[in-house]
């Protein structure tokens, strides 16, 4: 009997195991308590950011850090897996008495809902199990749209210079940049000829296991953009890995393996319990990832 052969490619993780977080700021608290919190149904750290300029709000493992200050303006979206999404249009719709009057918007199809934040950022919300694995609660990907030609270098750079599995394929039409970043989780280079907002400084936080190699690939090209400590340093230009021209700007906040707060758990609520219907012992809710 012959034996059965395998792709072992197919689970190959690479560099970069943890798309942590992605950071927006936010110029309202209270705003951004109503749509995170009270309209998506993500939890509020109660343990780090637990003051008035800045909040960090968890789902699954991956968080948005939500500092004060002039609204940032994502040029894509932020894919999120919800367990509850059956009871997700009750809470978009009655968070609109805190929303109205500002760019809330809400719509849900049959295994997804696309929601607008009081600023414009967009966000997509999908149902558990319809496309990503086990993933019950989550940041799956985010999507950032490129200009027509840039795919294809922006996937070299991810293999070359951060030793990610990156790959070129076509969706619905585009070419799309997919960097494997942590078990279940992407970054998506979607190709358009539309306009693309300029970059306003907004950026997401990965974890990566050969962070000297990384660095030094990095440093070789001059784009280290900030050396913030032992465990964490900052790039945001992503260059053709040959020609060393600028395809697309980010900034990564990149941290070691060995950084403090690398899978620290976090804690998600169980956005169902309601004080009229409560269950014992439902408070909380525990992820698969």
């Amino acid at each position: 009997m012959a034996a059965e052969t395998f792709d072992r490619k197919a689970e190959d993780v690479g560099n970069i195991v943890l798309l942590e977080h992605v950071n927006f700021r936010v110029p309202d608290q209270q705003l951004a308590t109503a749509f995170y919190v009270t309209a998506l149904g993500f939890t509020r750290d109660p343990y780090l950011m637990v003051g008035l300029d800045n909040m960090w709000i968890n789902l699954g493992r991956s968080q948005f850090h939500l500092p004060t200050g002039a609204p940032n303006h994502s040029r894509g979206r932020v894919g999120c897996v919800v367990s509850d999404f059956d009871t997700l249009p009750d809470r978009l719709q009655a968070a609109d008495k805190w929303l109205g009057g500002t760019r809330y918007t809400h719509k849900v199809e049959k295994n997804h809902a696309d929601v607008t934040c009081p600023w414009g950022n967009r966000i997509r919300l999908h149902r558990a199990g319809s496309d990503f694995g086990f993933m019950t609660l989550g940041m799956p990907y985010v999507e950032f749209p490129v200009p027509t030609g840039h795919a294809d270098g922006i996937a070299r750079f991810y293999r070359e210079v951060m030793a990610a599995p990156a790959r070129l394929e076509q969706d619905n039409g585009s070419a799309v940049a997919r960097v494997q970043v942590g078990p279940g989780q992407s970054l998506r280079f979607r190709e358009t000829s539309d306009d693309i907002r300029p970059y306003d400084g907004y950026h997401i936080a990965v974890y990566v296991t050969d962070f000297g190699g990384s660095h030094a690939k990095l440093n070789e090209r001059g784009i280290v953009s900030q050396e913030s400590n032992p465990y964490q340093y900052r790039f945001q230009e992503i260059v053709d890995p040959d020609s060393g021209k600028l395809l697309y700007e980010i900034e990564h906040e990149v941290r070691s393996f060995t950084h403090p707060m690398y899978a620290r758990p976090l804690v998600n609520r169980n956005p169902a319990q309601r004080q009229p219907t409560y269950q014992p012992g439902q408070d909380a809710f525990y992820p698969r990832y």
